[in-house]
């Protein structure tokens, strides 16, 4: 199973806010360890939600300007979107059982 994929700020309309699913994002950077500790389980939920939720990683040292436009200030800071409008947002890391709820709350 592939991981994440990364995406830009150049593709954050298309792939993002364009998206026919929901979209999970995950603001991240390489030298992040709470970022390094949820990715495998980001990867689980890629896997579990199939086509239903679309899963993207943005690097916030590569690409300054999603961060800005949604506030964020610290990593990991996972962003739930449905039909191109944020509903739900979480700061910091989270276990499996609360990963899910999470993106249980997009569907609901």
């Amino acid at each position: 199973m592939a991981g994440v994929p990364y995406i830009s700020d150049s593709e954050f309309k298309s792939k993002v806010l364009e998206s026919r699913v929901p979209v999970l994002l995950d603001f991240t950077a390489t030298w992040c360890g709470p970022c390094k500790a949820i990715a495998p389980l980001l990867d689980q939920v890629k896997g579990e939600q199939g086509e239903a939720l679309a899963v993207y990683k943005l690097d916030i040292d590569e690409n300054p300007e999603t961060p800005n436009q949604f506030g964020v200030q610290s990593i990991p800071t996972l962003l739930l979107f449905k039909d191109g409008k944020l509903v739900n947002r979480n700061v910091g890391a989270l276990n499996k059982p609360k990963l899910d709820t999470f993106v249980r709350s997009v569907f609901e």
